[in-house]
């Protein structure tokens, strides 16, 4: 068994959803080791990792695909495992960039996983999407539904997770725990780390975030002519601290499991892009004006989780809920009005 004090090679680390998990990991008594290139990352946040736990994790500047300065960080650090964030995770961006996000997203992970087989790691934790999904016919979703992305991004996902199958099909000695995230939302409670996209947002809540600090104006709504109780799209939301959480499960299970899992990590409820701007003004008492445009190319109508697998195989299910979402959310946006740059 290894030991929970063990070092953790945390790719993307600066960014999002792995700054938040760096805080969980450390909380439960590991050591990041953190690569991130800072291509849509801060390195503030660094520090407020830190500040958060009183730990300072190690911090590299570095691309995944650099296989010679990956080498170097795993020379200096005996990582027993890694969480693979890395990568462009627009979807927008993706159906107008396609080139650019399978050479980030697979030919990365690709040359990622070639320095961790050469330095002997055979523990790993990708980071997917429930958009390999797609349009999927029943709600809510398991992990038995069929693969049929609607968009690059979603394509990008799906063909890291069939490499992962033929790796652990050739090495069954390895343990790969895929989870498949819905939409992440929200921030730490300290409001020391969020969400801090560059340029214009291309997730809801961010934007609906910015709308209501006022460094923009309006929010646009991608469709109300979808089959929703509300016409806008359903998906969903789980707090990003939910989110860490149950990385942290999943890396337990894959330090002493081998062969590949792949779970659905979301709530099992689906709220509609109205729902969510109701709440959000709500929580921070006030308007988030909005209009409506046309359908955004790649999107879905509805898409929501069976989260009963991560409940039985981790032992985890998400507790916080879409009030504490918008409250978090708006506690970040209203401390770091223009992100970490403003500080």
């Amino acid at each position: 068994m290894i030991k929970k004090t063990a070092e953790i090679l945390v790719t993307g680390g600066a960014g999002y959803i792995g700054s938040h998990t760096c805080v969980a990991l450390i909380q439960a008594g590991f050591m990041p080791v953190i690569v991130d290139n800072l291509s849509n990352s801060h390195p503030l946040a660094i520090s407020r990792i830190e500040a958060i736990t009183g730990t300072r994790p190690a911090f590299y500047k570095c691309d995944i695909a650099d296989a010679t300065g990956l080498g170097t960080v795993l020379e200096r650090h005996s990582c027993a495992a890694t969480i693979h964030f890395a990568g462009l995770k627009a979807v927008g961006r993706s159906v107008s960039e396609p080139l650019e996000t399978y050479r980030e997203n697979v030919c990365g992970t690709l040359s990622l996983l070639q320095t961790l087989k050469s330095r002997g790691i055979k523990r790993l934790i990708f980071s997917s999407s429930a958009t390999v999904y797609g349009g999927a016919e029943h709600m809510p979703i398991p992990e038995t539904a069929s693969i049929q992305p609607t968009n690059p991004y979603g394509h990008s996902k799906a063909m890291i997770e069939q490499i992962l199958q033929d790796l652990v099909t050739a090495a069954p000695d390895l343990g790969i725990g895929v989870l498949r995230y819905f939409n992440p939302v929200g921030a730490h409670v300290s409001g020391e780390i969020g969400e801090d996209p560059q340029g214009i947002p291309d997730n809801l809540f961010p934007f609906v975030s910015q709308v209501a600090v006022g460094r923009r104006e309006t929010l646009q709504v991608f469709g109300n002519d979808y089959d929703t109780k509300d016409g806008t799209g359903v998906r969903d939301y789980i707090h990003v601290m939910d989110l860490a959480d149950g990385h942290v499960a999943a890396l337990q299970r894959c330090l002493d499991t081998d062969g590949l899992f792949a779970v659905n990590l979301g709530t099992g409820q689906g709220s509609s892009v109205l729902d969510i701007i109701k709440a959000f003004e709500i929580a921070s008492g006030r308007p988030v004006p909005y209009e409506v445009v046309g359908r955004r190319p790649g999107d879905v109508a509805t898409s929501f989780a069976d989260p009963s697998k991560a409940s039985e195989m981790l032992n985890f299910k998400a507790k916080r809920d879409l009030a504490q979402m918008c409250r978090d959310a708006w506690n970040w946006q209203q401390r770091n009005p223009t992100g970490y740059a403003n500080r």
